[in-house]
């Protein structure tokens, strides 16, 4: 009876041992594993990643407009010094990432003449001031593209070359135009675009359309899409707008929307020469694009008092990859006020609004965080 029972009880264990072993080494279909992971994994045999995650600073400023009286003042015995009237922002410049840039009059060189309104002509000089204080790439499409023709073009982008500042918005052959301009930084990579309204009336000549990028829908929608395969970010600048109208205008939204709905993430005004308050614009997608309409004068000889104020613009873009895939994400937009300060003629320098005029920073404050309430000025 003893040996029975014992032979019943080893049975019993056998069974639960078998069937315990089942549940131990089985294992799902790959159908069902997929449920349980992201949708980029296929299996969970794959090395389990760690989260990554990485962020680059971005500032951008806006019109550089050299009047006589700006180069006049910076003239020298031997040329030209722009250095001190970036002096008091320089850290500013300096500290971000990336730092871009409007070159709205063109970096001609004096060989061929400097010049003013209405037909712009730069020293080479304040190239190597925004190399100093850390100008990473300009743009160069904006109505005075053309003033001094095509010799003038040609000097600038090598100019910009020689220094090792990257530009955007004119070219000198086809090749060169349908290339993506990119910077990588931190392991995320950004591409820039850029382009006009217009010219001033002044045509583009015959067979060198790629001397100057125009606003044109489809042109945009197609160097977004392939600026969108080879970066993470695009970065899009627009010369637009009214004149002075510090808020904007309508068709400034319907472009701002366009490009923003093909896929720029950020989008940097220039043209009206004083700040529009900038703002988040929602897309089909879900996603969000933060576009600051006008970035106002960072350097001209405008008296105006808006017509003096611009600023440096910074967001942070964040880079975040894991188990669901990569996610990008553009962040804390802010702004920093600046005034260009100068008394007859002379004596220029950008400073610091807030450090400047206590009343006038409070005023910009509010101006700038019309529609995004919680914009960090300074």
């Amino acid at each position: 009876m003893k040996n029975k029972s014992l032979l019943i009880i080893s049975a019993f264990i056998l069974v639960i041992s078998f069937i315990s072993g089942s549940i131990i080494f089985s294992q799902p279909n790959k159908t069902e594993m997929a449920k349980r992971v992201s949708s980029n994994m296929s299996t969970l045999d794959k090395p389990i990643k760690k989260t990554e995650v990485s962020e680059v600073s971005l500032a951008a400023v806006g019109d550089l407009l050299i009047h006589k009286e700006v180069y006049n003042d910076a003239k020298t015995s031997s040329g030209y010094d722009f250095d001190p009237m970036f002096q008091e922002v320089s850290p500013h410049l300096s500290n971000a990432d990336i730092t871009f840039a409007n070159s709205e009059s063109i970096l001609g060189g004096s060989a061929i003449g400097v010049s003013t309104y209405p037909s712009f002509n730069t020293p080479f000089e304040l190239g190597d001031t925004l190399k100093t204080n850390g100008i990473d790439i300009v743009s160069m499409s904006n109505n005075h593209t053309l003033d001094r023709g095509v010799m003038a073009i040609e000097n600038a982008i090598n100019q910009w070359d020689l220094l090792g500042i990257k530009k955007v918005g004119s070219y000198l052959s086809s090749e060169g135009r349908d290339t993506i301009t990119t910077i990588r930084k931190n392991d995320i990579t950004f591409s820039f675009l850029a382009y006009t309204y217009g010219t001033n009336g002044i045509p583009t000549p015959d067979g060198k359309p790629y001397l100057v990028n125009r606003m044109d829908k489809d042109q945009i929608a197609s160097d977004i899409k392939r600026a969108s395969s080879k970066s993470d970010v695009v970065v899009m600048s627009l010369h637009f707008g009214k004149e002075y109208e510090r808020f904007p205008s309508d068709d400034q939204k319907e472009w701002a929307a366009y490009a923003s709905e093909q896929g720029a993430d950020i989008i940097l005004g220039h043209h009206p020469h004083v700040l529009q308050p900038p703002e988040w614009i929602q897309n089909s997608d879900g996603s969000q694009s933060l576009v600051f309409y006008s970035l106002g004068n960072f350097l001209s000889g405008q008296e105006e008092k808006y017509r003096r104020i611009g600023g440096i613009a910074g967001v942070t873009v964040q880079k975040v990859q894991g188990l669901r895939g990569t996610s990008i994400s553009i962040k804390e937009p802010r702004f920093k006020l600046t005034y260009v300060d100068f008394k007859n003629d002379q004596d220029f320098k950008i400073t610091p609004v807030k450090e400047f005029n206590e009343e006038m920073f409070q005023e910009l404050s509010k101006h700038m965080k019309t529609s995004i309430h919680d914009l960090s000025v300074n």
